[in-house]
């Protein structure tokens, strides 16, 4: 993906979903429903499929605006899901299967995904999650370390955005995102330590090859990345949204901080690695309603005050690149509304069945 010239960042981004069945049970339909939509659709994004058969992915083009990427998550959802139910399933914007199922997921017959599979055991067979990823272009893989570092700390923010994971297997897990818990289950997974230089980045990727706890490149789990195939950095933490607009505001924000890090090239404040994943545990349990730790003191503060700090420390970022209106409303929806694990919550209180949160995000 080449990177079009410009003062403002291009980004995209790329969302995971299930496939389920008309209940709502895990179907074995992923593959044929991508296929499916891919000859139907417009020539816009891509579509692809993913480790397990119950799952299907969309990625956007190279984006420059907001609206464009709105538009694009709205064109490739649509079509997921237009291909989905003309064979009797739907397509499911959750971040954790909803239904409980006593069958492990089934692999999709890759080479690559099968040998995942057999290495990496129950691990690869149980963390069935889906998850939304933000690329922001940045320069080269050197100042992307150093902008890795001066953003780090403002990961649990990011999480709290498309939280959308609180019911699982029927019940309510207690989590706002209960995806990242069961993701943080893969040895390359969590949050990304402060590095030095690209060097030392390159030498952990080297140690955890060299120990068999990944297979290959594309296995650098960590919430923000080097994009191994594009020249972007790569954010993997967040949940699969529940609608386009906060998959859309999670892609804005982040675009923010990569321009506001290259803008302002201070030393990150340290922050350690077993304090950012204590941070990243409560973000993931509360979620947009709660509270969240906040990057400058690390003590806990409401998440709706985060995310508004967020917003105006960006805001120079957001208004050259026409987002910090979309920004500021989206904050503020969620904090009056809730996100993803909010509506969740809300439908499986009425009477405690997971089906019915099935319907809500799907549209049923």
């Amino acid at each position: 993906m080449n990177q079009p010239t410009g003062d403002v960042l291009t980004f995209g981004i790329e969302e995971e979903f299930f496939v389920v069945d008309r209940r709502g049970h895990l179907s074995h339909a992923g593959d044929d429903v991508v296929d499916a939509a891919e000859a139907a659709g417009d020539d816009q994004g891509e579509l692809q499929h993913e480790l397990t058969r119950h799952q299907a992915e969309a990625a956007t083009d190279v984006c420059r605006t907001h609206t464009e990427a709105l538009r694009q998550l709205r064109s490739l959802r649509g079509d997921l899901d237009g291909a989905a139910r003309r064979r009797g399933y739907r397509v499911l914007p959750a971040a954790a299967p909803l239904l409980f199922d006593p069958n492990p997921p089934v692999i999709t017959p890759n080479p690559r995904y099968e040998r995942m599979a057999e290495h990496f055991g129950a691990t690869a067979r149980t963390s069935l999650t889906c998850g939304c990823h933000v690329h922001v272009a940045i320069p080269d893989k050197e100042t992307g370390v150093q902008v890795l570092n001066r953003i780090r700390p403002w990961l649990p923010a990011l999480l709290t955005v498309t939280a959308n994971s609180a019911i699982s297997d029927g019940y309510d897990t207690g989590y706002c995102s209960w995806r990242y818990q069961q993701w943080s289950r893969w040895p390359s997974a969590g949050p990304p330590p402060r590095f030095a230089s690209l060097d030392e980045y390159e030498s952990i990727v080297d140690g955890w090859l060299r120990a068999g706890s990944i297979l290959d490149r594309g296995m650098i789990y960590w919430d923000v990345r080097l994009s191994e195939n594009q020249p972007t950095l790569e954010f993997r933490i967040a949940d699969v949204a529940a609608v386009p607009e906060d998959a859309v505001l999670l892609g804005v924000l982040a675009r923010g901080l990569v321009a506001t890090a290259l803008a302002d090239d201070a030393a990150a404040p340290h922050l350690s690695n077993e304090v950012l994943r204590a941070q990243m545990w409560r973000a993931s349990r509360e979620g947009v309603t709660g509270c969240c730790p906040h990057p400058k003191s690390g003590d806990l503060e409401p998440t709706k005050v985060v995310l508004d700090n967020l917003v105006e420390l960006v805001a120079p970022a957001l208004e050259a690149a026409g987002d910090l209106e979309f920004a500021r409303e989206g904050t503020a929806r969620l904090a009056a509304e809730g996100g993803g694990a909010d509506r969740q919550r809300r439908k499986f209180a009425e009477r405690e069945r997971a089906e019915d949160v099935v319907d809500l995000l799907t549209g049923d």
